[in-house]
Order: C-alpha cells, then sequence, then structure tokens
C-alpha cells in the first residue's frame, strides 16, 4: 500500500489509498493471495477482503469502496469500522 503521508496520519474514510508496486496479488478463488516483494511474505484475503484489495489497486477513497461493499453485501453502515480496520492492517503489513 502507499503510504506517502500515511504513516502521520490516521486513516479515515475519506482517505484515498491505493497498492504499492512492490505488492503483488492474483485473484484465486475470492481470494486474493498477496505478497509484499519487500519482505517475501504472503497474506491471504477472505472473500470481502478480496473485494476490498481488489478496489484499491487503484486508487480509492474508502468512502467509495465503503459504498460499493454496502451494496455488494447484506452488511450494515457498521461496516465502516471494520474497512478502516482492514486498510490499517494492509498499511501496516505492506508498508
Amino acid at each position: 500500500m502507499e503510504n506517502e503521508n500515511m504513516e502521520n496520519r490516521k486513516i479515515t474514510i475519506s482517505s484515498r489509498v491505493e497498492v504499492a508496486q512492490e505488492v503483488v496479488s492474483c485473484d484465486q478463488a475470492g481470494e486474493d493471495p498477496i505478497f509484499n516483494m519487500k519482505d517475501g511474505v504472503y497474506y491471504g484475503l477472505d472473500p470481502v477482503g478480496a473485494s476490498i484489495w481488489n478496489q484499491i489497486l487503484k486508487p480509492a477513497v474508502l468512502v467509495d469502496v465503503r459504498d460499493q461493499i454496502l451494496h455488494e453485501y447484506d452488511v450494515e453502515e457498521e461496516c465502516q469500522s471494520d474497512l478502516l480496520e482492514l486498510v490499517e492492517q494492509l498499511v501496516e503489513v505492506l508498508g
């Protein structure tokens, strides 16, 4: 994930995020394995996480990602906190 200025800034629903070039992934039956070429570690996402991942492969504003999740899945707006938590974890492990 691009963390330019993200390290000193809290991620919010209005944050714009994108995947860093050194992070690659592929779709395998709805579960996207992610490989960080910097540290050589693989990570995996469940189908909802994979949907979020696919939306941020190109620069995306998290409010738009949240709205798409609300449209795709039978979830409440409270999913926003889960979305922010996932993005924060991705920034932490993928740098």
